[in-house]
């Protein structure tokens, strides 16, 4: 029976149903979860001292495309829009190959699990040169982070009116046949899973009508989620209304995209309607603003979706677009950015953080995950604020105000990933040296 103990630490932030903030306590881990919350608690097992310190759920990351690690800051996409930053970069994607998959997998993981991240999902839509996606479950495996991999898709080339060159999209018969493979292999259901496996075309400018209507008919038989991107800027709407003759919402709800075992990335441009839609039908939203600012697609309507009642959790997203992978930063910036749309009361360091714990594990249909409660997953980040990054802050707690971006200690299903922040399951720096070879290799 494994065991840790985590003591006396300064606040522990549950994001429990009631949101208690505990001073002084203890959280006991025990076999993958959390057994005991409390004080004077024991164990003789290993105890981490937590004094100093703010414990909170370990975050949720609901949008990424990891492979883009190996592509951040490229010259010619640095200050493009969407459409002409994808058609920088398709080229140089379409070299990869599997080992970039996987190193690129394992350092964006990494980085997320340095931010306090325990759980991230993936969106994987271009397999060139024998990629698979094991190449990116195995990598997140290896690290120890739980894991939400999709398998994405693009099927509309160039030649048809699509996006990305013919030399990246595969036949759609030739999609679902390795949709129902990769869930079959790696997807497993039950609570505490490490990996479960989604479903996820890349857009509707980059698949069929038919590949996004029978992507779902395929996850609702299988039990699995569907992602997609959606709304992303104006371009993607008026692609939409050109093509579709409808608003992106209406496109996803025609082709029964809505639902909580969908989320969609984005939704900078829903219109009041839409959100409306996404909250009667429980659908869920990865917003990602450093991202949005990055391309310049706008500020996504957060607190009108939060205050219609749509599921709506944080993403990272590509380290192409970003060109970072730190969530605890990302909470901070959606926390800013609402405040610069709304007013500085629009959104609360508080409730930031709930959207980076909480509320992406709901997204992601993972209620055992994102919250310190007894019975829930030993999923816990600890941040060291005796620090000069809170030196003078009147609420600790406060910590997408005045607090670190890196974490101290990260457990993910009771085991340590980060310890004294550094990464303890993988050779980090040897991972990264790998990857700036393979990165040189794709810029010659």
């Amino acid at each position: 029976m494994a065991e840790t103990l985590i003591r006396g630490a300064d606040y522990l932030i549950t994001m429990d149903d009631t949101r208690r903030e505990l001073a002084g306590a203890d959280l006991l881990l025990r076999d993958g979860v959390i057994a005991e919350i409390g004080q004077g608690l024991r164990t003789e097992g290993e105890i981490v001292e937590a004094k100093g310190c703010i414990v909170t759920p370990g975050l949720v990351n609901t949008h990424h495309h990891l492979y883009q690690s190996m592509t951040r800051a490229v010259p010619g996409a640095q200050d493009a829009l969407l459409f002409g930053w994808l058609q920088r970069l398709y080229p140089i994607w379409a070299r990869m190959g599997p080992e970039h998959m996987s190193v690129s997998a394992q350092i964006g993981l990494a980085e997320l699990a340095l931010s306090g991240c325990s759980l991230s999902s993936d969106h994987l839509y271009l397999y060139p040169n024998g990629v698979r996606l094991e190449d990116t479950i195995h990598a997140a495996a290896e690290l120890g982070l739980r894991f939400h991999p999709t398998r994405g898709s693009m099927s509309i080339g160039e030649s048809d009116g699509g996006l990305p060159p013919d030399a990246l999209v595969e036949r759609e018969a030739a999609i679902l046949e390795d949709c129902i493979r990769v869930v079959d292999a790696f997807h497993d259901p039950a609570e505490g899973s490490m990996c479960r496996v989604g479903l996820a075309p890349c857009s509707p400018f980059s698949v069929s009508r038919e590949l996004m209507r029978d992507t779902a008919l395929l996850a609702r038989d299988k039990g699995v989620m569907l992602h997609t991107h959606l709304a992303e800027n104006a371009e993607d709407v008026a692609y939409s209304l050109e093509k579709f003759g409808c608003r992106p919402g209406e496109y996803a709800e025609s082709l029964g995209w809505l639902g909580d075992d969908v989320w969609h990335a984005h939704c900078v441009q829903l219109d009041a309607s839409e959100i409306d839609l996404f909250a009667r039908t429980r659908t869920g939203v990865a917003h990602c603003p450093c991202s949005n600012c990055r391309l310049g697609s706008g500020i996504a309507p957060v607190r009108a979706m939060l205050d219609a009642g749509v599921p709506l959790g944080l993403g990272v997203d590509g380290s192409a677009s970003n060109d970072s992978g730190n969530l605890a930063a990302e909470a901070r910036q959606a926390m800013l950015l609402q405040r610069v749309a709304r007013g500085a009361d629009a959104m609360s360091p508080r409730a930031a953080l709930e959207l980076a714990t909480r509320g992406g594990a709901d997204v992601l249909g993972r209620p055992d995950c994102g919250r310190l409660m007894v019975g829930k997953r030993a999923d816990v980040a600890i941040w060291d604020v005796s620090g000069v990054h809170s030196a003078g802050s009147w609420d600790p707690a406060a910590l997408l105000l005045a607090g670190p971006t890196a974490v101290r200690d990260l457990f993910v299903e009771g085991r340590q990933v980060v310890r004294d922040g550094h990464v303890t399951t993988i050779d980090l720096a040897a991972q990264v040296a790998r990857q700036n070879e393979l990165a040189k290799g794709l810029a010659e």
